[in-house]
């Protein structure tokens, strides 16, 4: 199982650069920032220092997506960090949510995102696409490699992500939804005439470490509640579109959600984020990876059974390089490899 870390770029950007050089430090082997315009810092110039400053970390948002940047633009980015830094990107890319909505508009609409996956792809990697009817090629484009690795959570797009993409961000580390989620995209990658096995399954979550008490794990769950608001977000739609009670959408998902009353992208991924009051301690304990380094360890093996191929860790709490050096410690050299 590989390992990433995932944070959002708030200033001082020298501060990712640093964290991200001490997990690859601590062995984690990728390295993922937000992408929302408005809410943070420009992640692809935070990028670039990043990949100076570290030997083997493979660098990418979590996540882009196909309105915000014109797809040409996007794949040009990848394409420039990939020749000056070999091949070390990875384009997590989404219909996107908070980058969208905290600008008044819509997220994408399925049918686009499988577009600008291909043609994001193409044009990065030197080959011709058709972007908005007009066929574009970047003559300049060498080696470059750019996996696709494409967010979901409902069954048409987790049924896309097995037909398109390289891999599939699965953002919460519940086992029977990831099982779920996982074989959702692996049976369309069959269909699709696709080999399952090669898709990269990404479980992205909050990871803090604590000492085994009842107050530790108080203290934990408050600085990771935001991920249930978070993931709530992409909940709302999916019962917008199949409704409370589905066979299609395992309630697992989506009846925590019935006390939610909206959500304030200015606390967007954040501690103490208001909007997540009506998260239970139930959910955060699920979709999450709370207590001792051997309850981190146990609960990774059972993603890992169930086909998760890395966890890329969410460190938006009060104990970012604590949590890094316990992984790189007690979690990684036992999952790690």
């Amino acid at each position: 199982m590989d390992f990433g870390l995932v944070l959002q770029t708030d200033p001082p950007g020298s501060a990712t650069v640093g964290l991200m050089r001490r997990a690859e430090r601590n062995g984690f082997r990728y390295g993922w920032t937000f992408d929302s315009a408005v809410l943070w810092q420009e992640p692809f110039v935070i990028h670039s220092r990043i990949l100076d400053h570290t030997e083997r970390l493979v660098v990418g948002p979590m996540v882009t997506n196909p309105a915000t940047r014109s797809w040409e633009v996007t794949a040009s980015t990848f394409a420039t960090l990939n020749e000056m830094y070999g091949n070390r990107t990875v384009c997590g890319i989404g219909r996107g949510d908070s980058a969208m909505r905290v600008a008044g508009r819509r997220p994408c609409t399925l049918a686009r995102l499988g577009e600008a996956i291909t043609a994001v792809r193409d044009l990065a990697e030197g080959r011709e696409a058709v972007v908005d009817g007009t066929p574009l090629r970047l003559p300049w484009v060498g080696e470059s490699r750019l996996p696709v690795w494409m967010a979901a959570y409902g069954p048409k797009a987790l049924a896309l992500a097995g037909e398109v993409a390289d891999g599939v961000i699965l953002q919460l580390a519940d086992p029977y939804l990831t099982s779920w989620m996982a074989g959702e995209v692996r049976t369309a990658a069959a269909a699709a005439g696709r080999d399952p096995a090669a898709l990269t399954v990404c479980v992205a979550a909050p990871a803090y470490v604590t000492d085994g008490t009842a107050a530790g794990l108080a203290h934990a769950r408050e600085q990771c509640r935001w991920f249930g608001g978070m993931v709530g977000n992409h909940v709302a739609d999916l019962v917008g579109r199949y409704g409370a009670h589905s066979d299609v959408v395992p309630e697992e998902l989506t009846a925590y959600i019935s006390g939610r009353r909206g959500y304030d992208y200015r606390h967007h991924g954040r501690a103490g984020n208001p909007s997540t009051d009506f998260v239970p301690d139930e959910i955060v304990d699920r979709f999450c990876l709370l207590g001792p380094a051997e309850d981190h360890r146990a609960k990774l093996r059972v993603l890992r059974d169930a086909g998760v191929d890395q966890f890329a860790l969410y460190c938006m709490h009060d104990a970012r390089e604590e949590v890094i050096d316990a992984y790189g410690a007690d979690v990684v050299p036992a999952l790690g490899g």
